[in-house]
């Protein structure tokens, strides 16, 4: 199996910081500008899983940059440049401590929450007889606390944002107005190529009082996509979608025992599982852009790396 970059730790001129999330290795230079790393760490349920993915983060950075471009028009954006196909550098931005998710079908963890009995999520009333994979009848934003590393996101309700001065009224409501407007535009350009956009999460940043989009967009670690073709057909049997997501993973994991609770160990990840992922993650990749992924050369990642982020930082 090719190589996957699980950790970078370069020295910038006027590098401030750099800190290392659950999948991206972001670098501070001069507090004013980000130079964010996809790595090929995989994580679920909130754990960093023991291998990495070769050619996932240059998946998730190229399709992320090319939504970033493609929405643009809906948002004001933190992206600047992409100095590396696993590189984007962008405008350094105070975020909310919040994610924004919102969901067009009840699936995933909706969708649990549901079959338990649950029938509110984040102050929103769900209707009784909902079955899963079912369509709502509007996308519904279900936000998350952004948590801190090693814990996990908690479900909000928007009075709790601003009863809690998570934003202000004014702020949430651009952030709803945002979400909603990038959910659509994601589900025509996934309509395109025969997919839904099923769910997916948006983060935002202030930076000089103007709100941008953050981080990644429409990725297979941000959202989930099924198929169009076949997709009435498996709802009305009850069958399971055919998805393009991070969800096989966290199946393959819930079917090993694993589900990031104390106590529980993750299972094996052979070769062979890892070579599955990194096809699946390339699937995505060019179901969603509609054109071939070019593999890059993984011989000296780290290197590759190191010499296009400090040619881009002096220019």
């Amino acid at each position: 199996m090719s190589k996957a970059l699980v950790h970078t730790d370069f020295h910038f001129k006027n590098q401030k910081s750099v800190y290392h999330g659950k999948v991206r290795d972001v670098y501070n230079i001069n507090d004013e500008l980000l130079v964010m790393v996809a790595t090929d760490r995989i994580s679920a349920f909130d754990v960093i899983l023991p291998e990495g993915i070769p050619y996932k983060g240059q998946v998730l950075n190229q399709i992320a940059s090319k939504f970033l471009d493609a929405t643009a028009d809906i948002c004001p954006n933190w992206k600047l440049a992409t100095p590396d196909p696993m590189v984007t550098s962008g405008i350094l931005c105070k975020g909310f401590p919040l994610e924004m998710i919102v969901r067009g079908y009840l699936c995933g963890s909706a969708w649990r929450a549901y079959k338990s009995g649950v029938r509110e999520i984040c102050g929103i009333k769900l209707p009784e007889g909902m079955r899963e994979n079912q369509k709502f009848e509007n996308p519904i934003i279900t936000p998350t606390t952004k948590a801190e590393y090693g814990e996990h996101d908690a479900d909000i309700s928007k009075e709790e944002i601003l009863a809690k001065g998570l934003a202000t009224p004014e702020e949430y409501e651009l952030l709803e107005k945002y979400t909603l407007a990038l959910f659509q535009r994601g589900t025509e350009i996934a309509a395109k190529r025969g997919l839904i956009l099923v769910d997916t999460k948006y983060e935002f940043g202030k930076a000089d009082g103007k709100i941008y989009l953050m981080d990644e967009i429409h990725t297979p670690d941000s959202s989930r996509y099924f198929y169009s073709d076949g997709y009435q057909e498996k709802f009305e049997a009850g069958e399971s979608q055919r998805q393009l997501s991070k969800e096989f993973v966290r199946e393959w994991l819930m079917s090993n025992g694993f589900q990031g609770k104390e106590g529980q160990k993750v299972p094996e990840m052979t070769p062979e599982i890892v070579q599955s992922i990194s096809d699946r993650y390339i699937e995505l990749y060019e179901h969603i852009t509609g054109e071939t992924f070019v593999k890059e050369d993984l011989s000296d990642l780290s290197m590759r790396l190191e010499k296009n982020i400090a040619t881009y930082l002096e220019h």
